[in-house]
């Protein structure tokens, strides 16, 4: 278990990793309703995580 950091639209799976989820911050990913409240973004994402998918991911 890892958290990494892709640059440049990296994707764990081009390593070969099975992400249990992601976090896309780029900006075309939140602009349009968060202009540059990156941060506003990544807080708001907490609230709609399916965790019971994230804990079906872990188990596999």
């Amino acid at each position: 278990l890892s958290i990494e950091k892709e640059p440049n639209a990296g994707n764990p799976l081009r390593k070969g990793l099975k992400p249990l989820m992601c976090f896309d911050v780029w900006e075309h990913a939140y602009y349009l309703s968060y202009q540059n409240r990156r941060a506003d973004h990544v807080k708001d994402l907490w609230s709609i995580i399916n965790w019971k998918e994230i804990a079906r991911r872990y188990e596999a």
